[in-house]
């Protein structure tokens, strides 16, 4: 059975299984469906819990022999079993679906992965587990459906903000939802149950905004005008190297520029996103950018992506950031 993160709590007021497998692409909300089905395990009566981590060299015998190992005092065991790569192994992987075959309801088994890429998604191991147990799949909100999300946090606390205050948070955790997550916390802390003014909220929120690689490149794919300018400008002043966001911003203009010749000639999308190793997600905004951006549009962006080169190995003069800003300008129109 595969859940989405918002299926997790109705199904654990329904019933606990021996069997769980909890991924996402943000801890935040791992952390948090974990420790809800660790919840659950105590009240459905497994009093004693494992913890193992898989780290190099770890010896999954140990899984085995946990699970076989009868508590002294007969009580129901919960093993929790993190694996922070993501990736068991072939000797792992086996493990895991040997233990799928002889599920016990006297052990059960909570397996916590980071996020995974498609081929792992696939992999036998990951499949026998969903097959056999419950698999939990979170995605984080993305920029758009983030207030929603931070509203849905306030109610907790019986504390609620209007649209304006929910995008302000929003904006200034640009995708974090850890420091979301405090922020709302603090809140909680600072006022009390009932509505919240912009003003205390902004007085209260810190700008613990996570200017990063992969924001960027969402930025410049949506055509995000005002988040792109904030994410450079943060990950200017966080000292990011420049080759590093000049890498991201042209692999985006690159691959778009290989599908877009493709179409010309006439070859099929699906073909070409394979082709420039497009997946998940992604896809969805490279086809948006396609629809906005011409193939003399890309040529040019890659002409002056190869200036901003020279401009960062110290040939020609000008400023490397507001060249940045304005090829990134130039894709958002």
């Amino acid at each position: 059975m595969l859940l989405k993160g918002e299926q997790l709590a109705p199904h654990l007021e329904r019933e606990f299984r021996p069997l769980y497998v909890v991924w996402g692409d943000d801890p935040l909300l791992v952390l948090e469906a974990a420790d809800a089905i660790r919840i659950k395990s105590k009240q459905a009566g497994y009093s004693e819990r494992e913890v193992m981590t898989v780290l190099t060299g770890f010896d999954w015998n140990q899984l085995l022999a946990a699970g076989s190992n009868m508590s002294l005092f007969g009580d129901l065991k919960l093993i929790d079993l993190r694996i922070p790569t993501g990736k068991p192994g072939r000797e792992g992987g086996a493990a895991l679906q040997n233990w799928c075959s002889h599920l016990s309801p006297e052990t059960a088994l909570l397996v916590t992965l980071p996020e995974l890429d498609w081929k792992d998604e696939k992999a036998a191991w990951l499949s026998a587990l969903v097959q056999a147990g419950v698999g939990v799949k979170l995605t984080a909100p993305g920029l758009a459906e983030l207030p929603n999300w931070i509203a849905g946090r306030l109610r907790r606390h019986h504390q609620t903000a209007d649209t304006e205050s929910l995008q302000f948070v929003a904006e200034k955790v640009e995708g974090n939802l850890l420091a979301a997550h405090q922020e709302i916390e603090k809140l909680a802390l600072l006022y009390p149950a009932g509505s919240l003014s912009l003003k205390q909220v902004r007085e209260a929120v810190l700008n613990v905004a996570r200017y990063d690689i992969d924001s960027l490149r969402e930025a410049l794919l949506v055509g995000d005008v005002a988040r792109l300018t904030r994410t450079l400008d943060g990950l200017h002043q966080e000292g990011e190297a420049p080759p590093l966001v000049l890498w991201a911003m042209s692999e985006e203009i690159r691959a778009l520029c290989l599908i877009k010749m493709g179409q010309e000639r006439g070859q099929t999308l699906d073909g070409l996103l394979k082709e420039a190793k497009v997946w998940g997600l992604r896809q969805g905004l490279i086809k948006r950018a396609l629809q906005r951006l011409s193939a003399n549009a890309l040529q040019a962006a890659l002409r002056h992506a190869a200036r901003i080169d020279r401009l960062v190995k110290g040939i020609g003069k000008g400023d490397v950031w507001e060249e940045f800003l304005r090829l990134g300008m130039r894709l958002a129109k």
